[in-house]
């Protein structure tokens, strides 16, 4: 079983930063594919970004520039580091992790950014 639990959600103003932790433990190794995404009320959940084994990264086209994702090689967490925020980041954000053929989900962590 692989427990995912992300943190550093908070409510900031327009402008501010914010950085988002996840950690993925449990029944779980190696290096493995990890994204962050997020859902606004009345909205489809949206892939925010990701992060492959190599390093490869991905972002929407809404956050590219502001937000940045990393990653521990050696433990399943990461992190979403979010610059620049706006209202229209308010949102559930939610941490994911493939393993094994597997998608592992977080409860999720309230951002809300007033204008």
């Amino acid at each position: 079983q692989v427990h995912v639990v992300e943190s550093g959600g908070a409510l900031v103003q327009s402008g501010w930063s914010l950085r988002l932790s996840c950690a993925a433990s449990g029944s779980i190794s190696g290096i493995n594919p990890m994204a962050w995404h997020r859902q606004a009320p009345g909205k489809q959940r949206e892939l925010v970004a990701s992060i492959y084994p190599g390093g490869t990264t991905n972002y929407a086209e809404s956050v590219k520039g502001r937000f940045s994702i990393s990653r521990d090689k050696f433990k399943s967490t990461s992190d979403l580091q979010m610059n620049s925020l706006v209202p229209e980041d308010s949102a559930v954000y939610y941490c994911q992790i493939f393993y094994r053929g597997r998608s592992y989900w977080g409860q999720g962590t309230q951002v809300t950014v007033s204008s």
